[in-house]
């Protein structure tokens, strides 16, 4: 028995940052995000004499070390037993983007190994089922944000899973790659540091603020006020970065550079990308199917990953 999946990533553009004190990675705000189908990760699951992680080949090389292998495996020991999987099995995993960098491989990372492990109970017994949104609530368990990765185009997360956005509109992803390599503060070390800020009091308020905003821009085509909208919001994740105890951050010098740049798009032509940060140094961007013509020239000299082919 073979059992093959892929999830993909997603970029919030209304941040998830910071957990409520209650475990299972609750949310102290709500989140939206966009779903990247073309950075994803992939997970294979087979038989094997005890349950072990090893990389995936022919995708980029990944290794985890043994805090993340504990995490993986731990997850799928916690759906193993509620959804009664006996036996026990190798998990192969890999990405066809880099990990660990500000693009969200630990998302698409759980939710294709909460996919695979649904499709190995439902291949065992036919008769168990589980809707999307059961199995972004389960998934949330080992990454919160993966939750949103169950859907797509458009995903938003309140509480203890994400929903479907009753959004119309497909955009296009690029990724500045400014920063490659591992993170030295990972994103479960931001979420336990953000509180200590004092930017923090205030912040589920402003989240939602942001996102009933962003909805609407978005809906009504008023793009510089979504642009506006998602500007602010990553500042705001990553001032709190900066502002805790001990402060810590990812910006780098080049990273300034890049969002000057688009910046100064907006100002000299009135329009561009939408723009945002993960908890990286990597800027996303994101476009309207009408501006890849522009966008590549927007993009000259930049080290970019991207949905489209030029």
């Amino acid at each position: 028995m073979r059992i093959e999946v892929s999830a993909p990533s997603n970029i919030a553009l209304i941040k998830y940052m910071g957990k409520s004190l209650a475990s299972g990675n609750l949310p102290t705000n709500a989140s939206m995000s966009y779903t990247l189908e073309h950075l994803r990760s992939h997970v294979v699951l087979e038989p094997a004499q005890h349950d072990e992680w090893k990389p995936l080949k022919g995708y980029l090389p990944i290794s985890l070390g043994e805090t993340g292998r504990t995490k993986f495996l731990n997850h799928f020991a916690r759906l193993k037993s509620a959804w009664e999987i006996p036996g026990c099995y190798s998990i192969a995993s890999a990405n066809d983007f880099p990990s660990d960098c500000g693009l969200a491989s630990s998302a698409s990372s759980f939710a294709a190994l909460s996919l695979g492990a649904y499709e190995l109970a439902r291949s065992i017994r036919p008769e168990f089922e589980l809707s999307r949104a059961e199995i972004s609530r389960w998934s949330r368990l080992g990454s919160g944000s993966s939750c949103r990765s169950l859907f797509s185009p458009w995903a938003q997360w309140r509480g203890e899973g994400a929903e479907p956005m009753e959004l119309d509109l497909r955009l296009e992803h690029a990724v500045v790659i400014v920063e490659g390599s591992a993170k030295t503060v990972s994103s479960s070390q931001a979420h336990s540091r953000v509180p200590s800020s004092l930017l923090f009091e205030g912040r589920e308020v402003r989240a939602e603020a942001r996102m009933l905003r962003l909805c609407s821009a978005l809906k009504e085509s008023r793009w510089y006020e979504a642009f506006e909208i998602c500007w602010a919001e990553f500042w705001d994740m990553h001032s709190l970065f900066e502002t805790s105890e001990p402060s810590f951050g990812y910006m780098h010098p080049e990273s300034l550079s890049v969002l000057h740049k688009l910046r100064q798009v907006w100002k000299e032509l009135g329009d561009g990308p939408l723009v945002t940060m993960d908890a990286g140094a990597n800027i996303h961007l994101l476009l309207r199917p009408e501006q890849m013509a522009a966008a590549d020239s927007w993009l000259t000299g930049l080290r970019v990953l991207k949905s489209w082919k030029s």
